[in-house]
């Protein structure tokens, strides 16, 4: 797992990352993202942060990728919402 926030100061620029990396992830916060996949996946998204977006970033702009381990993980406190996002669901018909 991992986590990913970004701020660009050009609207579109920033509108046209966060329609890219949410095909990843689910949103946890404005501009910040939790991607549950694999390094594969880590690295694929960076390669298009550089291929694509690095070209564009001014001087307010960032992007920050957070691995959490497994470790870690076990140890994230949820609340609010966000604690059922890791609840099992039972669907009876």
């Amino acid at each position: 797992m991992f986590i990913i926030s970004y701020d660009f100061k050009d609207d579109k620029v920033r509108a046209r990352f966060s329609k890219y990396i949410k095909k990843y992830g689910r949103k946890i916060q404005y501009s910040v993202y939790e991607i549950k996949n694999s390094d594969r996946v880590l690295k694929n998204i960076a390669k298009e942060i550089e291929l694509k977006y690095a070209k564009q970033f001014t001087g307010a702009d960032s992007i920050l990728i957070f691995p959490v381990c497994e470790t870690c993980k076990k140890k994230v406190m949820r609340y609010g919402y966000a604690a059922n996002e890791e609840k099992e669901v039972i669907v009876f018909e």
